[in-house]
């Protein structure tokens, strides 16, 4: 196995960072919240606006990516390169960078995924769809449910094409999230 992950083609990193999904885990609040705490530590000069869970980990009683998402906020004077910078050098890594959004990670290892594992998505304050999207799913059960049958049903059709499971989500996601919006108008 390689070393350094970056050598590794993309159809060889889904081979050894498959799409999988376990029960819910209450472990998943506590290791956003240390990870809460450090993320305000290594960004402490760029005044971070909000740090928030985000994502199936979020919602009891569902399946999850056993991956911890976190959306962090920066207000639009901050340097969203500057501060994935700060997050890299403390052994994160860029998965992507599009526009005003990067998304880091911790936990992949050249030997598979770590014990623990984060997904970190730099945003300007206000780009926060997640927000919306996670308080629905806590607040209606039942859509929640039809969630997870959702990606059930994904799970192994992508088990090896991250992206492909990503964007079959993106319809129900989108859905849901504009319900939510019409639902909280102005909470976020």
């Amino acid at each position: 196995m390689a070393d350094d992950l970056s050598q590794l083609t993309l159809e060889e990193l889904w081979q050894l960072f498959p799409i999988f999904l376990v029960e819910h885990n209450p472990a998943w609040e506590r290791q956003f919240e240390a990870m809460a705490d450090e993320l305000a530590e290594l960004l402490v000069g760029f005044q971070v606006e909000r740090i928030s869970h985000i994502g199936s980990t979020t919602v009891d009683n569902i399946m999850a990516k056993n991956i911890v998402d976190i959306l962090v906020e920066l207000p639009r004077s901050a340097s969203m390169e500057a501060a994935a910078g700060a997050l890299e050098r403390a052994g994160f890594t860029v998965m992507s960078a599009e526009g005003e959004r990067i998304s880091l990670n911790r936990g992949y290892t050249p030997d598979g995924f770590a014990d623990e594992v984060f997904h970190v998505h730099l945003r300007y304050a206000g780009d926060n769809d997640e927000l919306y999207f996670r308080d629905y799913l806590r607040e209606h059960p039942e859509v929640a449910r039809e969630y997870e049958a959702f990606k059930l049903g994904l799970w192994k059709r992508f088990e090896h094409n991250r992206d492909a499971y990503t964007e079959a989500k993106g319809d129900f996601i989108r859905s849901v999230t504009a319900t939510a919006k019409q639902a909280y108008p102005g909470r976020y």
